[in-house]
């Protein structure tokens, strides 16, 4: 009887196979007969399922947002852990986190040079938006009272502070352990719930200013 064989499943593998070799060596070393060595593939097995080392990519950014999704969304039935324990699975806490995370600054480096991965990138924004949105919508009961500008200003403060504490863990690890990421996570939430709790007023943006995220 012939082997039946999960083609999304294989795809999902040579995708997250793809996501640790730029991790490990960099977007441009990361050629395709790299990614199927790793795999424990031929190439041309690798191209039955991806046309260029592109759509590897393309296919690896979905499969971890589906991953962060997972860890993000507790199951029907599940108690709802605190809002800090929730966000932190978003960071570089271990392994296998840290892998994701460095493939997403491999990522953020192609952007401005292709317009695909432009397109791309502004999809996952708007996912990563939508994520942790629902996460802080859960975590803070008050949230829904919040003026509408307010819980934007908080969420893209949360955002952009998640983004910029991945870059510098996977710049310097050693300089921010887990422990670390944890903390300065927790304070920037606290600051964030007192000032948004507090009657904050979001300032006006400029005539001609460019919005932020």
């Amino acid at each position: 009887m012939p082997k039946i064989v999960d083609h999304d499943a294989r795809r999902d593998e040579i995708a997250l196979v793809a996501c640790r070799v730029v991790a490990q060596v960099g977007f441009d070393q990361a050629t395709i007969v790299r990614i199927a060595r790793e795999a424990g593939y031929t190439t041309g097995m690798v191209a039955h399922y991806f046309d260029s080392k592109q759509d590897i990519v393309i296919a690896a950014l979905r499969l971890i947002l589906r991953r962060i999704e997972e860890r993000l969304e507790p199951r029907e039935g599940a108690e709802h852990p605190p809002l800090l324990a929730l966000l932190t699975e978003a960071l570089p806490v271990d392994d296998v986190r840290y892998t994701e995370c460095a493939f997403w600054i491999a990522f953020w480096g192609q952007v401005p040079a292709d317009k695909r991965l432009k397109q791309i990138n502004s999809w996952l924004h708007r996912e990563y938006l939508r994520l942790f949105e629902r996460c802080l919508a859960r975590g803070w009961p008050e949230w829904a009272h919040w003026p509408a500008a307010t819980r934007r200003q908080v969420l893209g403060s949360v955002v952009n502070f998640i983004n910029g504490l991945t870059a510098s863990t996977v710049a310097s690890r050693t300089d921010w352990p887990p422990e670390r990421q944890i903390a300065q996570l927790r304070l920037q939430l606290e600051l964030l719930h007192g000032w948004a709790s507090g009657g904050a007023r979001v300032p006006a943006v400029r005539r001609g200013a460019k919005a932020l995220g």
